[in-house]
């Protein structure tokens, strides 16, 4: 029995995701006429609650493999099943959350909701890449202290972020920006590639506790701290940015 409690864990990881993967469907573009009864105006509906139960999934996704080193019970099943669970919370869920969003970035332009389905299918080369990454990640023996390529949850969290970012955002930048297709093609390519690449990341484990080992951990602490305190939930996309920046100058 002891053996299955970190499968259990995994398990988990996949049922938040799959529970994130149903706000995210169930905030489809909702559109309604003003006071005038002439301009179609956005709904805001509860998207954001789908960062919050990826988010649930990436601390239970940290917590199985703890565990399951810590009870001495690391098996293939667990990194199979662990990659599974992780291709759909960190994947596919925030692949639909890209598809709506460009949806709504359509929806601003006159005939966007009758836009070619074409222009959002974009949106699943996320999944995609982080399928091929988890698969690559499960037969490569070398990634114990670094990663090849942008780990499949970072990228999943980065882009989780961006509804709470825009429900929450009180700049008409960010929100112009995140109902910018541009923006969202951008970010696609750009996850999709940090992904699938074979660039030297860091891993959060510790080779040793010297100061020099520690220095590009305690960069990251300080900026995603300052970042929060600073830019809200913008600081996700700055932590992001200065891990893959640290990563590539560390390693």
């Amino acid at each position: 029995m002891k053996k299955q409690i970190p499968n259990l864990f995994t398990l988990g990881n996949l049922f938040f995701g799959c529970i994130a993967i149903v706000y995210i469907m169930q905030s489809g573009l909702a559109l309604s006429v003003d006071a005038s009864g002439e301009n179609l105006v956005e709904i805001p509906e509860r998207i954001y609650m789908a960062s919050i139960f990826i988010g649930i999934a990436a601390v239970i996704d940290f917590f199985d493999g703890f565990l399951a080193r810590l009870l001495k019970v690391p098996s293939e099943m667990g990194k199979q099943l662990d990659s599974l669970a992780d291709v759909v919370s960190f994947g596919v869920a925030p692949g639909l959350i890209i598809y709506q969003f460009l949806r709504l970035s359509f929806a601003q332009q006159l005939g966007g909701l009758e836009i070619n389905t074409l222009f959002l299918l974009p949106a699943f080369i996320m999944p995609c890449a982080a399928a091929y990454r988890l698969a690559r990640f499960n037969i490569d023996t070398n990634q114990t202290y670094g990663f090849k390529g942008v780990p499949t949850p970072a990228a999943g969290l980065w882009i989780a972020s961006f509804p709470l970012v825009y429900w929450f955002a009180k700049d008409v930048w960010v929100i112009n920006l995140l109902r910018s297709y541009w923006f969202w093609y951008a970010v696609i390519f750009i996850a999709s590639y940090l992904m699938v690449s074979t660039l030297p990341m860091m891993a959060l484990k510790f080779k040793s506790f010297s100061f020099k080992a520690l220095l590009p951990f305690i960069i990251l602490a300080i900026i995603t701290i300052v970042g929060a305190i600073v830019f809200g939930w913008l600081a996700v996309t700055l932590s992001f940015i200065a891990y893959t920046i640290l990563s590539l100058y560390y390693k």
